[in-house]
């Protein structure tokens, strides 16, 4: 039974994309409207959902050059457009997220996708009930894998990183995130395959209602139950 070995978390810090949500359509669809601006061939699906993980301030430069800030541009106004249609909760989120709360968990979002829109879609959603930080790219000092995200989240909680926390999330970043924090490495499987991740996380999850359902039996070890 997965997450045998965990304790309670004083704080949990998830990813986004492909974690709480699938949104890889809608960017797949920016990235390669981008693409075709700047005369570059399309990716396949399967591609994008391989590639994108880290911030774009980290990836556009090998991919756009001395353009990338334009670059940039170019497919936030594609995403914009779409995103907040186009976002869809994945099953078990919301359940994951209330038994966290229940816990008395500090919740926190820590993704590499820009701040702003970040923030947007999670008030799409009407999750900002659930989240002490909301922690996109741009916001700390370095994005994803550093650990200065996860400090920022942390920031005036009273808690610091450390095997109290979990990271959760669906990739490689994700885990290394985890990993040069100190913190509990979690990975569930979301929507799309994202490539390999590394063995080291702490626990894995076929999904979010799996993970929601070890929170729940953790909590009820913790009231004697």
């Amino acid at each position: 039974m997965p997450g045998l070995n965990l304790a309670l978390p004083r704080a949990a810090l998830i990813d986004w994309d492909n974690t709480l949500v699938d949104s890889f359509p809608v960017i797949h669809r920016a990235l390669n409207d981008t693409f075709a601006a700047f005369g570059m061939p399309p990716w396949s699906f399967e591609e994008t959902c391989r590639r994108i993980a880290l911030s774009m301030r980290d990836s556009f430069p090998a991919r756009f050059g001395a353009r990338w800030r334009e670059a940039s541009e170019v497919f936030y106004a594609h995403y914009a457009a779409r995103h907040l249609d186009g976002i869809r909760p994945l099953p078990g989120a919301e359940a994951l997220l209330d038994e966290l709360s229940a816990a008395g968990t500090h919740l926190g979002v820590v993704s590499n996708k820009n701040g702003d829109y970040l923030r947007d879609e999670v008030r799409h959603l009407g999750w900002g009930r659930y989240f002490a930080a909301i922690v996109g790219a741009g916001d700390a000092e370095a994005d994803k894998p550093a650990p200065a995200v996860v400090d920022f989240a942390l920031a005036g909680s009273g808690i610091a990183p450390g095997r109290e926390v979990w990271f959760v999330g669906d990739n490689a970043v994700d885990v290394a995130c985890a990993e040069r924090s100190g913190c509990v490495a979690i990975v569930v499987a979301g929507a799309v395959a994202t490539g390999e991740v590394s063995t080291s996380a702490a626990a894995r999850f076929a999904g979010l209602g799996e993970l929601a359902a070890a929170v729940r039996r953790l909590r009820r070890a913790s009231r004697g139950g």
